[in-house]
């Protein structure tokens, strides 16, 4: 009993200490949500991290790929752990293709995008040049996705497998990126049909109004962005649920470690929206975004080749440190120029 104890505070440490990128990253899109939808985080979001993540995909992964019923693949990971680790690291490659693709996807939505204010200058204002040639970003994702099916000489049968999964990642971002954008278009074609009607005019003729903060979301944008939020707190935590067994072969262990591990993760997320950390430090989103694309090519890099969850998290957290001190040094540039 004490030994079991152990492994599940072991393991909800380490997801709490190599998931801290993932709290800053998952607060980029939080912030853009009510207190309803974050309440939502922590309750429907915390069932669909800890059942859904860590206990039922793996299920189905192995159900899946070994052609067996989930009842089938249940008493697999009762009866036989190292078994059931066994044909769920085969599936690998195939999990990591479809994170890696759609992480790969939301940095690169990032990265060739304007933004008011740069991080890493020179590349930054490169990449929005470059951003204007229409749909570069799946173009260059479906690029290192072929490139990682190609290189790792994987097995023919296997190959197939991991362009299918990397693809469905890539269709699924452009599937929710673009419901998104459609229900803000309409948004906005509605808006302006009120101030027509009202004789208003254009955000033009309101200054004030034009330079206000945007509003939360609700609605079916709320909805979309959770959707997009869980799907990518999803893509980072593959690597801590194959990565587990390296602790336990016990499912319902490896399930309760992580689960504890996502709820800490979570809470620490909610908590800098509303501290307005990601306000007052201006390059932590940017430093978020470098890890999630760093996160995405090591993703695709492990369909072929396996590398140390240790190594991913410490370069996480590597880069969002250096967006870290960049943000502190840059406020206190402006505070000593003001004073």
């Amino acid at each position: 009993m004490i030994d079991t104890i152990g492994r599940v505070l072991l393991l909800a440490a380490v997801e709490v200490s190599l998931s801290f990128d993932n709290a800053v990253v998952n607060a980029t899109v939080l912030r853009r949500l009510n207190a309803f939808w974050q309440r939502l985080f922590l309750t429907v979001g915390v069932l669909i991290a800890v059942v859904g993540m860590r206990l039922l995909f793996p299920l189905l992964v192995v159900a899946f790929s070994a052609r067996l019923s989930p009842v089938s693949a249940l008493h697999l990971a009762l009866d036989d752990p190292h078994g059931y680790d066994l044909r769920l690291t085969a599936a690998r490659p195939e999990i990591s293709a479809f994170g890696g693709a759609f992480l790969l996807m939301v940095f690169l939505d990032f990265l060739l995008a304007e933004h008011d204010l740069n991080w890493l200058r020179p590349l930054e204002r490169l990449s929005a040049r470059v951003g204007r040639l229409d749909r570069l970003a799946p173009v260059i994702a479906l690029g290192a996705l072929l490139a990682a099916a190609t290189i790792g000489r994987h097995p023919d049968d296997q190959v197939s497998a991991v362009l299918a999964a990397g693809l469905l990642g890539v269709i699924t971002h452009l599937l929710i990126s673009g419901l998104s954008r459609l229900s803000d278009h309409e948004d906005a074609a509605e808006a302006d049909s009120a101030d027509a009607d009202r004789g208003e005019g254009s955000a033009a003729a309101h200054p004030a109004s034009a330079r206000a903060e945007p509003a939360l979301l609700s609605g079916r944008d709320a909805l979309f962005a959770f959707c997009f939020l869980e799907l990518m707190d999803a893509s980072f935590s593959f690597d801590g649920v194959i990565g587990a067994f390296a602790f336990t072969s016990n499912l319902f262990v490896i399930a309760a470690g992580l689960g504890i591990g996502a709820l800490a993760v979570r809470s620490l997320t909610v908590r800098l929206v509303r501290r307005g950390t990601l306000a007052d430090l201006v390059y932590l989103e940017h430093g978020a975004h470098y890890a999630i694309g760093l996160l995405g090519a090591l993703l695709l890099a492990t369909t072929y080749r396996s590398l140390p969850e240790l190594l991913t998290g410490l370069l996480g957290i590597g880069v969002i440190g250096a967006s870290l001190a960049s943000s502190v040094v840059r406020n206190r540039r402006r505070a000593h120029s003001a004073g």
